[in-house]
């Protein structure tokens, strides 16, 4: 039995590789990817990996991450690879760090925050304490915020 996964190569895009398992669709939400785009999108999830054992791999036909969009990935998937694909070919390949300050991403879990307040228009900002395990602070309330808080 061959134990070979077949998904296509793309000509122009983004291959986000090595993403831990089951963190995929997150990925997709982060980046604001719901289907509706028109968007050719190849997800594969829970395949072998000698790194990770198990880990994601997203395949985005048509679109080059910004850097804020990589950094923002690692928030998700702190051991990410991203590809840049051109003409069929890997033509620059980044890995994820945390960003040191995210803002308007994710809601602060603090109820009484300003951020939360109906009647403030306020965008939340939280800046990265520290890196293991990730945890950042909301620049309004200051309440800490592990990385599956904000997911």
């Amino acid at each position: 039995m061959n134990k070979e996964l077949i998904v296509s190569k793309i000509k122009e895009g983004t291959v986000i590789d090595h993403i831990p398992a089951g963190r995929a669709l997150a990925v997709l939400r982060l980046l604001g990817i719901s289907g509706k785009e028109g968007t050719r999108v190849a997800l594969v999830m829970n395949v072998e990996s000698k790194k990770l054992g198990r880990k994601d791999i997203v395949k985005i036909e048509g679109r080059e991450l910004t850097p804020d969009e990589v950094d923002i990935i690692s928030a998700v998937a702190p051991s990410a690879t991203i590809n840049i694909i051109r003409n069929y070919e890997v033509v620059a390949k980044h890995k994820v760090k945390p960003p040191q300050v995210i803002k308007g991403r994710f809601r602060c879990r603090n109820p009484n925050c300003v951020t939360n307040l109906p009647r403030e228009p306020i965008a939340t900002s939280f800046v990265l304490i520290k890196s293991e395990p990730l945890t950042f602070a909301c620049e309004y309330c200051g309440r800490y915020h592990t990385l599956e808080e904000l997911v």
